[in-house]
């Protein structure tokens, strides 16, 4: 199955198509809409639903990394596993995409998990409960992901598996800002916390993706920027593979890790130390030579190796009836 990548131009992920020609395209069903969280935001959300005769046979909630969206790359990744038999939906993280917040500021993770779960769990719940569900993740969310997963309280139903697609276990000290700012950090987080002033050893885009087009559809997004890290925010996200790390031994949950042998945004090395401390039975890791940290960003070929493993890896682990499509 042709991951719909293919069909993007460095302007537009629809490519020539209209967003509807690309859904019909692709034989799915797409919504869109804004939920309010107990802070008052507003947050943007979507789904993708395959069209019959294709039965639903799992459901998946997707979150995206930092300076992501839920459009863009990801929605053609959305699309993809919705051609695949599931029920997908997504979230803008606040302050991301569509979703309302100062531009991405996250000084504290606890509430975009909440965030996502509160939505995960009202989507999974128009589904049949019968129905698995899985988290697919990319980036920090990879990390937002462990950490629902690792809720034990408010949660809700528990999820079969997860999907950690070069997921944020540790940034990697080619990325990280250089010494001794990185020190600094928690100064400047408690005087000035969204002071644009962490920088680092390049911009996201240039070395995520390595194929020249799609590093420009990429910037093409009226919604991405490239803007230095606020400082309170750079200083969560390394709270956050700190606190991931220490949670390695209680992750007990099915997963897959696709990751970038040449990924310098997140660290393998770290993403190797999951699997091998995880308490899961049912583990995978893949770590794919010479490819960086978004793996869609990599030459076609190299992106049906690490969808196709994607998919029947979620496949395998989905029931073999299904529910109709609406």
């Amino acid at each position: 199955m042709v991951h719909p990548i293919t069909h993007a131009n460095e302007t537009s992920p629809f490519g020539t198509l209209t967003p509807e020609q690309f859904y019909a395209h692709h034989a799915v069903t797409h919504s869109a809409d804004y939920i309010t969280n107990p802070r008052g935001l507003k947050l943007f959300t979507q789904s993708w639903t395959p069209l019959p005769p294709t039965k639903i046979i799992g459901i998946i909630c997707v979150v995206h990394g930092y300076t992501g969206e839920s459009s863009w790359f990801v929605q053609l990744t959305s699309v993809h596993l919705a051609k695949a038999g599931f029920a997908v939906c997504a979230i803008d993280h606040q302050g991301h995409g569509f979703s309302e917040g100062l531009q991405l500021h996250i000084p504290d993770i606890n509430p975009v998990v909440d965030d996502c779960i509160s939505f995960f769990n009202s989507f999974r719940d128009k589904h049949a409960p019968s129905l698995p569900s899985f988290l697919y993740s990319e980036s920090l969310g990879g990390a937002i992901a462990l950490l629902i997963t690792l809720r034990r309280d408010g949660a809700g139903k528990p999820y079969d598996g997860v999907v950690l697609n070069g997921a944020m276990c540790g940034i990697s000290d080619k990325y990280k800002p250089p010494w001794p700012l990185e020190h600094f950090l928690s100064v400047a987080a408690a005087l000035i916390p969204t002071w644009r002033v962490v920088p680092t050893r390049g911009s996201i885009p240039d070395v995520s993706f390595k194929v020249e087009w799609k590093r420009k559809l990429a910037m093409a997004s009226p919604r991405r920027s490239v803007a230095r890290p606020r400082a309170s925010t750079a200083q969560e996200l390394l709270r956050i593979c700190r606190e991931v790390q220490s949670k390695f031994p209680e992750v007990e949950i099915p997963f897959l890790i696709v990751h970038g042998g040449d990924d310098v945004v997140c660290d393998p090395s770290c993403a190797e130390d999951l699997y091998r401390r995880a308490a899961s039975k049912d583990k995978t890791i893949k770590i794919y030579p010479g490819m960086w940290h978004q793996l869609i960003g990599e030459a076609d070929a190299d992106v049906e190796l690490v969808f196709d493993d994607v998919v029947d890896w979620l496949k395998s682990r989905a029931t073999s009836g299904g529910e109709p499509c609406p």
